[in-house]
Formats: structure tokens, sequence, C-alpha cells
């Protein structure tokens, strides 16, 4: 494809002054399917310099011309739209129904639920004799992962514009044909030279450059906690923003009058979706005591239903992880849940039968699972389950809030009043940004973002937006 060894800086793609090679490899075969060319801190320095000279222009631009370049943005996204969902499938494994299901079509949802948000915000209101302006932060730097590309791309860079900031992106290097996809996208919208640059790169080089740059004055970084606390640490001498999602360790709480069967159901597709590639996913199954062995047949059942093998074929549910290392790691904590006395209900180490390449990893739940174990511990980011029982709802509550993160948590419940009650109840409870009750559908009007480990500040809808925003107090201002 065009592009894959190029920055998009200024409004024009631009070759990096030393390129350095990156070997793209499918997860589906283990193949090389792409070289690219990474950028470097010169790339970040121009970038930056473009996106402060766009700025002034782009700030004091109208609310309806905004409006009007994310609508452009929209029909140009949807005329890639299966461009997009062939390349996450491609680059990164997701089975390509999924890709077309949930991937692609997030781009679509956060640029259409910022316009709305858009058009009826208040940038400036009155407060006595006072007058509070909500005005662009200025310079944005975006570093986005590989496991959501468009999602987290999008739903930076759309608040970001919304707000009328100017920006450079940094993608994940494992994610690139999405990445370029995108710029592309922007490019031919009509987005002013400037407003958006793009530096591809590897995070110790260009991330780096662009947490540590006095040029930058706010950092949206989604990831794991190790770049995440880096990226923190290099930002704090300049004192800029930093926004951060990043791990998760969710807990799903089936409450004793939940309809065990359809909840352990949704909660294994809620687990393995995306190939267990999110850091929302509820990796946590939390059951009373008395029906953990049903549990656990009903969760075997459920993940040997699912259909491992090639991303591009529309039958498959279940992809490969995205990378050796990753395939790795995961085999490894699957042995730890073996090794430390969880009960090997389905699945286990090794690839599926009838797969000898590509880094698919065995759908697998484990039973009878402690808090303090490592597979309860840690954030998998893969195909397993695990299974934790509890006597009563208050340990239950204790264990799911026994955990270093806070990003999501999920509640199953029955469906009468005093059912959906206790679920409210117990959601209150819980230490995560976001509690889902009984699988209630996605919304990009609410916040989202996490407790403790897992981040600070939130992203979608108008939480997305004013992210991206200063306040103002003009004292004095009069009638």
């Amino acid at each position: 494809m065009a592009h894959e060894a190029q920055a998009y800086i200024d409004g024009a793609w631009v070759d990096p002054v030393a390129p350095v090679p990156y070997h793209l490899v499918s997860p589906a075969t283990e193949e090389v399917i792409l070289t690219l060319g990474l950028s470097g801190a010169a790339e970040v320095d121009r970038a930056v310099a473009a996106a402060q000279r766009a700025l002034p222009a782009f700030a004091a631009s109208s609310v309806a011309d905004r409006i009007a370049l994310i609508r452009r943005i929209i029909a140009e996204y949807n005329a890639r739209f299966e461009a997009f969902a062939q390349a996450m499938t491609r680059e990164m494994g997701t089975p390509i129904a999924f890709s077309r299901e949930a991937q692609a079509p997030s781009g679509t949802a956060h640029l259409e639920t910022i316009v709305t948000v858009l058009e009826s915000f208040d940038f400036a209101h009155r407060l006595g004799n006072t007058r509070i302006l909500r005005e662009p932060i200025g310079v944005a730097g975006l570093i986005t992962p590989w496991n959501w590309p468009v999602n987290q791309i999008v739903c930076k860079v759309a608040p970001a514009l919304a707000a009328g900031c100017t920006m450079v992106l940094k993608p994940s290097e494992m994610s690139p044909i999405s990445a370029i996809l995108w710029a592309e996208t922007m490019h031919a919208a009509g987005t002013p030279p400037g407003v958006f640059n793009m530096v591809p790169g590897d995070g110790p080089t260009v991330g780096e450059a662009m947490a540590s740059h006095p040029g930058i004055d706010m950092i949206s970084f989604t990831g794991s906690n190790r770049a995440g606390t880096r990226v923190a640490a290099l930002a704090a001498p300049t004192v800029k923003r930093v926004a951060q999602e990043l791990g998760g360790k969710s807990p799903n709480i089936v409450l004793p009058s939940a309809d065990l069967a359809a909840a352990v159901v949704r909660g294994v597709a809620g687990c393995f979706n995306n190939n267990g590639q999110s850091c929302d996913a509820p990796s946590r199954l939390f059951v009373p005591a008395a029906d953990h062995d049903a549990a656990a047949a009903l969760a075997a059942e459920a993940a040997r239903a699912f259909v491992v093998g090639d991303p591009a074929e529309d039958a498959t549910t279940l992809g490969p992880v995205v990378s050796g290392r990753q395939f790795e790691r995961i085999q490894a904590l699957i042995q730890s849940g073996i090794d430390e006395g969880a009960r090997l209900a389905t699945g286990g180490v090794g690839r599926p039968e009838n797969l000898n390449r590509g880094w698919y990893v065995r759908p697998t739940v484990f039973a009878g699972v402690r808090n303090d174990m490592t597979i309860a511990r840690q954030e998998i980011f893969g195909p397993v389950l695990s299974i934790l029982p509890y006597d009563t709802l208050e340990q239950a509550i204790e264990m799911a809030n026994d955990t270093p993160f806070g990003l999501a948590a999920f509640v199953q419940s029955g469906e009468s009043t005093a059912d959906i009650a206790e679920a409210r109840a117990v959601a209150g409870r819980l230490r995560a940004g976001n509690v889902t009750l009984n699988e209630a559908g996605w919304d990009l009007f609410a916040p989202f973002g996490g407790y403790r480990q897992s981040g600070n500040g939130r992203e979608y809808g108008r939480w997305g937006l004013e992210e991206f925003l200063e306040t103002k107090a003009v004292i004095g201002w009069g009638a």
C-alpha cells in the first residue's frame, strides 16, 4: 500500500529523515505482510511545528465550520468502511465479522456522537459578572494502541477537532494499515494543513519524544500501565495535561437472581470478543458458590462453541492474538493458573487442534479460581476466563474491588424491580469508572475511563470533548 514508509505532516506525506524498518507480521500466518519505515524525533519536531502554526486559525474557527469538517470526515470514512474492516482483520487478527460489526462501525459512531455533542455544547456562559469561556488546550499529542485501532484514534481525534485543537497522532506500529487509511481519510475530507498530523513510530522513540515535547500542550494516551507511567513521568517537567486509559481486570458479578445460563454465556462472549483483547473485558466471573460447578460447565460449553480459525473467514468467531510475544505471555499465564491450582474447565496451553501456525490461543476457562492467583490479578489480554465462587454478596463485592485496576465492572441480575434495585446498589459499591448492568448496550454519550491504575480522565461524548478544553474566567464582563 502507499505511504507505509511516510509520516503525514502539514497536509502532506513526507519521508522520514532516518526511517527505521519495521516488519508487520500477520498474526494468522506469521508471515511479513508489510514493511514500514518508522519515523523519529525529527518528524515529531516537524509535526509539532506544523500543529503550532495551524493552531491560531483553527482554534478561532466557528463551531459550524468544525461540524462541517467532521461531517466530511464521516462521509470519507464511510466510503472506506470495508477497507477499514479488512485492514483490522489483516493487521491484528480480528474476525472479519467482528471487524464489520464492531471495529469499523466505532469510527462512524464516535464521529456522529461528537457532532451531536458539539451542536449543543456551550463554549461560553455567564456566571454573575463573570464570563466563563471554554477554549482549546492547544496542540494535543495522541498515542493510541493496536487492539481497537480505529476506535481509539477516532475517540481522541474527534473531540480534539471539536474543541478546536490541532494534533499529532502516534498510532501503534502494530496496527499501521488502519492508521494510514485514517490519515488518508482526514486528507480527503479537506482537513486544513497542520491541524492533523500523524507520525508513525515506536513508543521509546516517537512516543517519548511527544510526551516530553515542550510544544505539545496535552497528551492523551491509551495503552499499558508500564508505558502510561513512563508517559506521565516524561510529561511532568513541562506540566502538560495527561489523560490516560490504561489496563483493566474487570469483574462480572452474577447475582443469585440472574438467569445463570444466560449470564454465563454472555460473560464468556464479553470476555472473548475481539479475541479477548479489550481493556474492559469481563475476565473475572463471580458466581454464587452453589452455582459454581454448573457455571463452569456452561462456560466451558460456551467457550468450545467459538470457531477458531482464519480471521478472514466469515464463520470464524475467534482469531489469533496480535503477536508472538503476546501469545507467549498468554501461554505463561495459562500455565500459571494450572500451577497455582485452578481447575481447567476447557482449553489450556498450546494452539487449538489443527492449527500449527498463527498465534491462536485455545479458548480457556478456569474454575475454582482464587482472587490471589496470578490469572485473577494480571490482565491477560486473551481468551481466558476465570470463574470465582462467592458465598455472600458482600464477599463478591470485596473480591471485585480487590484489584489495582478500576476500568469497568459488570453486574447481572434478574428482571424484577427488586432484582434491578439490588444490581444498582451493587454498582454503587464497585470501584470502577464504568459499570454495566445486564449487558446494556454501548453508550458513546457516557464517559469512559477508569479509577486507580486504570488511568485518569474520561473519553467519549461531552466528557471526551472537555478533556481537550481549558477554562477561562473573564471577571468584570458586565451585562
